[in-house]
């Protein structure tokens, strides 16, 4: 478990219109007219709120918007807290590198877990006006600069403790934490749904994912303090203490380590993530927004869809990152780019079936694309760096890919989706498509990962004092 990143599942106030009735959904499927969803993740299971951004948030805390307008501003609400996320990363990465990866870990789980209980007790806009939105930004930029340390620090602590052999399947676990969450957050919505009338809902049911979130910060907690410390990290940083006790050279920041020797790891994780952010909050955010709001869909065939496509995302993570232990990193992330490069068009032909099957069906084999590429990217990225500033450049290339790819995405889309009455998917299936182009190239542009040894280096102080060399 990688901390808190996707308990934040709610749903909307106000009342979806059907102009083109959906065939019905099963019997399971059926609620009432609010919309829900549940939230993704960046490998953890409690923060991020592209689903509420979508489906609650416009009715909570812009109420006096169109529909359209209010979907935007929530969206803007979701992508502000990216900004924060590199922010994040470089001051967690920093001292990651420096004092080790437990006790940021620690930190970060406690600071996020704490802003997300913190959302579910946010006044609406109908009880405080414009100090609604101005505290849910506040939030989400802490939710933002916690989680840029959080997803890094995680996937190292998994991938420097685990044999070198079944790295990919054992740094894939943290990357379930999506799924996990909106599993988790979903199931919440549907006994809401089940057992909650509209008018208790609409005034206090949706808060509960959130302040449900104080029961994962105490898992999670616990999970952590009984973890070691990654004796890769201690290994290294032993030896490099004796380098400079030998040389009365200081250690070079982190930072600098990364800009003198690892630029090109960077773009190239950078690259890697585009395609896999872009789409995973196309089809858990935005999918669901054009679903319920374009095409009319019931709140509850929104819900179980996600549902039942997030359940086999979750199954099968962990099997693409075992895979990659047999194939390669790159076979398997490159089968995951082309993949959801080439369904993106399918994805909205079958969201516009009419079908809830069709729609699940169309919703999680864009999720198993996506979990290609998810699944071994843990192990990949790990494998970039060297040991003390691993940390840092894992964090920094993930979480700049998120800032210019996860963030606008939903915006963009939406723009290119260009209105809810007469919808351009066309143009939201060619973004996509040249996300994943972007992705293809970032792979193919880098080796082969799967052999190194993470413990082969030292990040030794050279004793003429030049700058610190990392080499994996």
């Amino acid at each position: 478990m990688t901390g808190l990143a996707s308990v934040t599942a709610i749903t909307s106030t106000r009342r979806v219109p059907c102009p083109h009735p959906r065939s019905p959904a099963p019997a399971s499927a059926r609620s009432s007219g609010r919309a829900s969803s549940a939230p993704p993740s960046s490998g953890t299971t409690s923060s991020s709120t592209a689903p509420p951004a979508a489906l609650v948030f416009p009715a909570l805390f812009f109420p006096d918007q169109s529909e359209f307008a209010g979907t935007l501003l929530s969206f803007g609400t979701y992508a502000v807290g990216f900004a924060a996320r590199p922010i994040g990363a470089l001051v967690f990465g920093h001292f990651g590198d420096r004092i080790g990866r437990k006790k940021l870990l620690v930190i970060s789980l406690l600071m996020m877990g704490g802003a997300t209980f913190a959302i579910g007790l946010l006044p609406t806009f109908g009880t405080v006006g414009v100090l609604a939105p101005i505290l849910l930004v506040t939030l989400r930029l802490i939710q933002g600069f916690a989680l840029g340390g959080e997803w890094g620090g995680a996937v190292l602590l998994v991938s420097e403790h685990g044999k070198p052999e079944n790295r990919g399947f054992w740094s894939s676990w943290p990357q379930a934490g999506a799924p996990a969450g909106n599993l988790l957050a979903t199931g919440v919505l549907a006994l809401l749904a089940a057992f909650q009338s509209d008018a208790a809902f609409e005034s206090w049911g949706w808060r509960i994912p959130f302040l449900l979130s104080a029961v994962l910060i105490l898992v999670g907690l616990f999970v952590r303090l009984a973890v070691s410390e990654s004796p890769v990290f201690l290994e290294a940083q032993r030896v490099a203490a004796e380098k400079a006790a030998e040389t009365g050279v200081a250690e070079k920041a982190p930072i600098m380590t990364v800009l003198a020797h690892y630029k090109r790891e960077v773009l190239v994780a950078m690259g890697a993530r585009i395609a896999e952010n872009v789409s995973f909050y196309l089809l858990t955010a935005f999918s669901l927004s054009y679903l319920t709001k374009a095409e009319g869909a019931d709140s509850s065939f929104t819900l179980n869809a996600l549902v039942l496509a997030s359940a086999v995302h979750l199954v099968t993570i962990p099997l693409w990152g075992a895979l990659s232990d047999r194939v390669g990193r790159r076979p398997v992330y490159l089968l995951g780019a082309v993949g959801i490069g080439v369904w993106a068009f399918a994805l909205f032909e079958l969201l516009d079936a009419d079908s809830f099957w069709m729609s699940v069906f169309a919703i999680t084999v864009g999720l198993l694309f996506h979990g290609a590429m998810y699944g071994p990217q843990a192990a990949f990225f790990s494998e970039l760096f060297g040991t003390k500033s691993r940390y840092t450049g894992v964090g920094m290339g993930s979480q700049l890919a998120s800032l210019v790819a996860g963030a606008p995405a939903p915006l963009i889309a939406l723009a290119l989706l260009g209105s809810f009455e007469e919808p351009n998917t066309t143009a939201v299936a060619l973004y996509l498509v040249a996300c994943a182009v972007v992705t293809v190239v970032a792979v193919l542009a880098y080796g082969e990962t799967r052999s190194r040894d993470l413990a082969a280096d030292h990040a030794v102080v050279p004793r003429d004092g030049a700058q610190a060399v990392e080499r994996v």
